[in-house]
Parts: C-alpha cells; structure tokens; sequence
C-alpha cells in the first residue's frame, strides 16, 4: 500500500459476519475498501449477509465465503476467492476464535484438538497464505487475548491456543518485511460478545468487569478501530502484540 488509507483496497475479514468481525467489516467499507466476509457456517450466514448488506449500504464491494479455516486447503481457496471476486487481497484480518472455560482434568482430546486448531493451526495457516498473496505493503491483523498476560484457572486451551499467535506474529513480521508487510495481533480483554458470557458465571462477569477502567468489559467498539488504524496509519508497527484492554492486565 503506497497509501495509508483504505480507499479502494481490498480487506479480507475472517469471521467477519457478525460481532468483532462484522464490525470491522463494517468499518473497512466506511473507510473505502472493498470486502470480502468470511463465516465458518451456514449458522452464521444470515449476520454475514446482514453484514454484507452493509458493506454495500456504504457503497462499496463486498463478498461472502464460507469455509472451515482449520482445513489448510480452505483458507488457500478463501484467499483465492477473495482475489478473484474483489481482486488481489491488501489486509487480511484474522478474528477467528473459540473460547472454553474448563479446568484441565476435565478438558478432553477432543475439547483440546478443537482449540487449538481453532485458535493456533488456524491462525497460522491464514498468516502463511497471507503473506503469499497479499500485495507489497500490506497489513495483516490476528485477534489473540489478554489471558496471555493473566494467571488464572480455567482457560488452559483458550489462552494456551492462542499464546503461538505471538510467535507466529513475530516470526511473520521479520519473514514479511521485506514486502513492507506489517503483523500485528492485538489481545483484548474479555469481549462483551455472547462468546464470553457462555463461558461465565454472573459472580465472575462482575469480576471481570471490575478489573478494566470504568468497571465495564471490553467492547468491540473498542477494538474495531484498533484494527482500522493498524492497516492504515499505524502501519510501521509490526510484529507486536497489543493489549487492548482498558488495564485489565499487561506484562
């Protein structure tokens, strides 16, 4: 991107239909670029194309494509559907996740497996197919935790899951920038998504809330913007996770 703005780029937005994502998707649209929404399935199409529908509103191209990013194969052809509908991809925004509160003697293989393919495998292999197919100049952007920074009970193979998306982050920031690619993941702090509050008791939601600046949760009005600026002005920060968090934890 010779630019740092979003006018007439291309964003790719994995799990883009609905909550963070969708919102980003949204704002991607507001700020010029082209979008193309990723949902994992068919329970999720109607918010992608409620999502789709705004990106169109805001008078800009948009496309929807499903697909299980924890199969390699489906994040190569996301990619290339992507390019092929909207043309040669410029940022690629990865908030995929899977969230699970369990202490480890009751987590199962299967349980562990999901997790982190959900939260890692997935994360690297959109990375990996990013930095092939994104234009020089470039942004990728992976939604993580602030769990990575925390010592508690419960969220082994949530946090454990995705603590490599730091790595991945940083080993991509180095592989990348020679194309002027920036990697950024950014940690928020518990979401005030329907995803946290599955996981929660009311006792503990409190508690979460009393831990971040104005007792409240993260929203993602909170973030979205973070994501916006790091594909854009914010482009000579790379390889670093940010904590977005309204000081619910930090290292």
């Amino acid at each position: 991107m010779t630019t740092h703005d979003l006018k007439d780029r291309v964003v790719l937005v994995a799990g883009g239909g609905k909550n963070l994502g969708g919102l980003v998707s949204r704002q991607m649209a507001e700020a010029g670029a082209d979008v193309a929404i990723h949902f994992n399935s068919e329970s999720t199409r109607p918010d992608a194309e409620e999502t789709l529908a705004a990106v169109e509103a805001a008078g800009r191209r948009g496309v929807l494509l499903g697909g299980d990013l924890t199969v390699p194969a489906n994040v190569e052809k996301l990619f290339a559907d992507a390019e092929e509908a909207l043309g040669r991809v410029d940022v690629a925004v990865n908030t995929v996740g899977k969230v699970l509160r369990k202490p480890i003697v009751e987590t199962t293989e299967d349980e562990y497996d999901s997790m982190f393919d959900i939260n890692a495998k997935a994360a690297y292999f959109f990375i990996k197919e990013a930095g092939q197919r994104l234009n020089d100049g470039g942004k990728i952007v992976t939604i993580a935790t602030s769990l990575l920074a925390a010592f508690t009970d419960g969220y082994s193979t949530y946090a454990g899951g995705k603590s490599p998306v730091e790595h991945f982050t940083r080993a991509g920031a180095k592989e990348f920038a020679a194309r002027g690619i920036s990697v950024t993941s950014i940690a928020p702090g518990p979401m005030d998504t329907p995803f946290f509050y599955g996981q929660e008791t009311p006792e503990r939601v409190e508690f979460h809330k009393s831990q971040a600046m104005g007792g409240q949760l993260t929203q993602i009005e909170d973030i979205a913007p973070i994501v916006r600026f790091l594909a854009t002005e914010g482009w000579w920060i790379t390889g670093q996770t940010i904590f977005a968090n309204g000081g619910y934890t930090t290292r």
